[in-house]
């Protein structure tokens, strides 16, 4: 059963994961890649309040594991920090991981706050 509820998370989550992505940078016209720190921000953030509000296993492992671990993308924010740094944009690079790192540790501080002030 719990495979089948990641597969449900990530049937949405990896898709959203896409379109979000795509939608933000049509409209920016810079090499930095906010969509991918969009997204993983946002999936810190309901990672964080699925925490902190301690829902069942079912709907972490449908929402948490699925969604939020389709969502987001590790490997795209290290493949897209390398592609900065090999085209010579090693400012943005390094911005991108500090970004990226303190905005998502701060997202899931936050979802976690107003799960508590909510719950």
């Amino acid at each position: 059963m719990s495979v089948l509820l990641v597969a449900l998370g990530a049937a949405v989550g990896a898709p959203l994961r896409y379109l979000m992505d795509r939608w933000i940078q049509a409209r920016l016209t810079s090499p930095f890649p906010w969509g991918t720190l969009a997204v993983n921000v946002t999936g810190c953030a309901v990672l964080g309040f699925l925490a902190a509000a301690q829902v069942s296993s079912g709907v972490m492992t449908l929402a948490g594991t699925g969604f939020c671990g389709a969502l987001t993308t590790w490997s795209t924010l290290g493949f897209e920090t390398v592609r900065l740094a090999e085209e010579g944009m090693r400012p943005l690079a390094v911005a991108n991981v500090v970004i990226s790192v303190l905005a998502g540790l701060g997202a899931a501080t936050l979802g976690g706050v107003l799960a508590i002030a909510i719950g």
